[in-house]
């Protein structure tokens, strides 16, 4: 682990590209993932497959591929992991569209508005139980140390966020709570696991996960912003649905700071009833208040976080990346 560091500084312009470096990684990481989504119980394959197969930029599983090259990984175990996480993520999504009663994900219609709220909760548990099982695979106790603790706290994340519904009150500190819970902590357990599978020191395990978590927010934190300066076509969702929900994310948290009294008081409003009739207003206030820049200014912040995680790293095309995946982030538009 004592190969040149790499930052932000000093990461040449020619950079690789992190999907294309790892795509006979992620070759291997669907074959899993098709193998292990089979089920006696035909709709369990039927909704896993219909959510998998929807895309998504399969961000999580990429961080552990890339980390685990970077780190020198030699094994295969890394595409069962990979496909753990993506498990997890996918049950999460499940039960969100549920609980947020989401019609729409990725451009199509979610599983719950096809198949129905009580199938999308159990294939949620089953992909939730399945991940559980090929974790022992690891044999590794700090692994599934590591993926049982992110499990737990994405759980709390998302009763925390249940509870901030409407709540107009919530402020930044709140906001990054929740998103670094429901968020991050995947993006965290997946770069750790990279680690973990290399035994790597206490040190670089923490660089990585440091890494995971600063790029989990800011993807959160840029997914945000979007919803007020995005192609809703381009998204794939329904624009407002976050403030029909009560959700009060960070533009709209800034907004109400920035703002003058009865701006604060329009967006005041509208989270705690869940009001979309004056979107179009709000997203004016968004915009013309600064909330926009701030937010983004937060998400670059934590991109760089995550970018100078990267310096105790090896220097390979692998790392850089990585770096590339952060600085990518702020130039994200869907």
């Amino acid at each position: 682990m004592s190969s040149p560091s790499l930052s932000p500084i000093n990461a040449p312009m020619d950079r690789p590209n992190p999907l294309a470096l790892v795509a006979p990684d992620l070759q291997a990481v669907d074959a899993v993932i098709e193998q292990r989504l089979s089920s006696g119980v035909p709709l369990v394959g039927q909704i896993s497959h219909y959510i998998i197969a929807a895309g998504g930029k399969r961000l999580r599983p990429v961080v552990l591929l890339l980390m685990a090259n970077a780190l020198g990984y030699t094994g295969r175990q890394h595409h069962n992991l990979a496909a753990v996480v993506e498990f997890i993520h996918t049950a999460t999504l499940l039960h969100d569209d549920v609980v947020d009663e989401s019609t729409l994900r990725r451009g199509r219609a979610t599983a719950n508005e096809a198949f129905g709220n009580p199938a999308s909760v159990l294939v949620g548990d089953f992909l939730y139980s399945r991940a559980f099982q090929m974790m022992v695979d690891a044999d590794n106790m700090r692994i599934m140390q590591t993926l049982a603790d992110a499990t737990n706290v994405i759980a709390e994340g998302e009763v925390q966020q249940l509870m901030n519904m409407h709540d107009a009150s919530l402020d930044e500190a709140g906001y990054l709570y929740v998103i670094r819970s429901k968020t991050a902590k995947l993006f965290e357990a997946s770069s750790r696991l990279a680690a973990l599978l290399v035994n790597a020191s206490p040190a670089i395990e923490a660089a990585c996960a440091t890494y995971g978590q600063a790029l989990g927010t800011a993807f959160q934190v840029i997914d945000d912003v979007l919803d007020y300066a995005g192609n809703p076509e381009e998204m794939g969702k329904n624009v407002g649905d976050d403030l029909r929900e009560g959700k009060a994310t960070l533009p709209l948290i800034i907004g109400m700071q920035r703002g003058n009294a009865e701006e604060a008081a329009m967006i005041r409003s509208a989270i705690e009833n869940g009001d979309t009739s004056k979107l179009s207003q709000i997203v004016q206030i968004v915009q013309s208040s600064g909330a926009l820049e701030a937010s983004q200014a937060a998400a670059h912040q934590e991109a760089e976080r995550a970018m100078q995680a990267l310096s105790p790293l090896p220097q390979n095309a692998f790392t850089q990346a990585l770096w590339q995946l952060a600085s990518q982030l702020l130039e994200r538009r869907a």
